[in-house]
């Protein structure tokens, strides 16, 4: 029998809110994924919140731990003079990209902005993250990205980058989503080669975040040319207050938990080989 793949399981969103913090706990705890991402600007993320994280890995490491760079709305800066602000608090996404690909940003903004999270983490953890990525693949973005391999590469070298490209054998060109990222993910790969700094080889787990999406039907084909080390990203939560009142992302996350507790989960990475890699 061939050995398996091993592959990273990440819950993206780790402090968002409690429900959220709650439902990644429970599934590193039952060993159903083996990584997440911390968002240190958010509400949920406190001392107790990464204190409980932290303690799952006392005994024996079950997931690692990474940075989820925060810049877009409903959330706010934790560097002095970050600009640009909406009502106080970073601009949504769409007018990122807008900013980022029209070069508007500011380098010496977004380095600090991205070194400050790092720092909360380092204070949170203890030590530097496992891994950076992005909250609504910002760090993708131009500008954004040359920031970000520049705080990773000097703050955190040890650690590697997400990047967001599928594997070659799985790239359908009807997911409009999935295929920018893809393209985004070239000259992002491209630049974090040239400075040394390590990235995931695929990537997959985006899909269309509507209230039909049959979790459990779409998962299988994320697993379609994964190759050993690739990452998948999900978002697995319960609903409470707090997250409603700052992510659209709801009721999938409950949709999400209840599938990777499943029997049927643990039965198709059997069927396909795959495993979840040692943290």
């Amino acid at each position: 029998m061939p050995a398996a793949r091993r592959i990273w399981l990440c819950a993206d969103d780790y402090g968002i809110a409690p429900g959220v913090n709650e439902a990644i706990r429970r599934l590193i705890a039952q060993r159903r994924i083996n990584a997440t991402s911390v968002m240190v600007v958010a509400p949920a993320f406190t001392r107790e919140a990464a204190a409980a994280l932290t303690a799952l890995n006392a005994s024996h490491k079950r997931a690692r731990i990474g940075l989820h760079v925060t810049l877009t709305a409903p959330f706010a800066p934790v560097s002095e003079g970050y600009r640009p602000l909406r009502a106080h608090g970073f601009p949504p996404i769409g007018e990122m990209m807008r900013l980022a690909t029209a070069r508007r940003l500011s380098a010496e903004r977004l380095t600090g902005e991205i070194g400050s999270q790092l720092r909360l983490f380092v204070e949170a953890f203890g030590r530097a993250p496992d891994f950076l990525d992005g909250h609504q693949h910002v760090h993708l973005l131009p500008q954004v990205r040359d920031a970000l391999l520049k705080v990773a590469r000097e703050a955190a070298p040890a650690a590697w980058v997400r990047q967001c490209g599928r594997p070659r054998g799985a790239r359908g060109l009807r997911d409009r989503k999935a295929l920018l990222l893809d393209m985004m993910s070239v000259r992002f790969r491209s630049k974090a080669a040239r400075l040394g700094v390590k990235t995931n080889p695929a990537f997959a787990g985006s899909y269309d975040f509507v209230a039909k999406a049959d979790y459990a039907a779409i998962f299988p084909r994320f697993l379609a040319g994964m190759p050993d080390g690739g990452l998948i990203m999900c978002h697995p939560g319960l609903v409470d207050d707090a997250l409603k009142r700052l992510d659209p992302l709801t009721d999938l996350r409950e949709r999400e938990l209840s599938y990777f507790e499943s029997d049927a989960f643990a039965r198709l990475l059997g069927e396909r080989g795959v495993a979840l890699a040692a943290a």
